[in-house]
């Protein structure tokens, strides 16, 4: 009976890390999606200027936040994919167990830092909704709707975060070889 409900927990854990798992990856198209939009604002901004020889007003500003979010919202796809830039000197020369504790010690303080970020982040979207900030540009666009990506970009990381934990106490040593954690955990 004790076996049966420790499958159970471990079943749920690695249902836990796949659901975020593709929500990352969602959030990786969502990302690329951006880009893409972007480029074809910026192609449109090329043209209107230099073909029509016409004044542009909004696509500067939409390119800026659109790369910012995309920045943003990418966050936990290039998590779930060990994209980061880091440093694997010192965890290729300690022993797997102690591998496994510097790999969830940088996953908590990571945690902490990008909570912060994502409180802070969420305080300034709310208040830029609150007091109905607008850009002092011609276009003059809500300020809460490019602020937005960033407690959600910044949350959606912890939680991707918070995934890696889950499946570094899950998956076996050798898992952790060179900070790199299995592919479907």
């Amino acid at each position: 009976m004790a076996e049966a409900g420790a499958s159970a927990v471990q079943r749920c854990r690695r249902l836990l890390v796949r659901v975020v798992g593709g929500l990352s990856t969602a959030c990786g198209v969502v990302a690329a999606l951006m880009i893409l939009v972007s480029v074809l604002i910026t192609c449109q901004m090329i043209w209107v200027r230099f073909v029509l020889n016409a004044s542009t007003i909004w696509q500067t500003e939409a390119v800026t936040y659109l790369m910012i979010a995309a920045t943003l919202i990418g966050l936990p796809y290039v998590q779930r994919l060990r994209g980061h830039v880091n440093v694997d000197l010192l965890p290729m020369l300690l022993p797997p167990a102690w591998r496994r504790w510097l790999t969830l010690l940088v996953l908590v303080a990571s945690i902490v830092v990008i909570g912060i970020m994502a409180y802070h982040g969420f305080m300034l979207f709310h208040e830029a909704w609150d007091r109905n900030w607008r850009s002092d540009t011609v276009w003059g666009v809500s300020l809460w709707i490019p602020y937005l990506a960033l407690p959600l970009g910044f949350g959606l990381f912890v939680l991707q975060l918070l995934a890696d934990v889950v499946a570094a106490l899950l998956c076996d040593d050798d898992a952790l070889e060179h900070g790199v954690f299995e592919e479907d955990y």
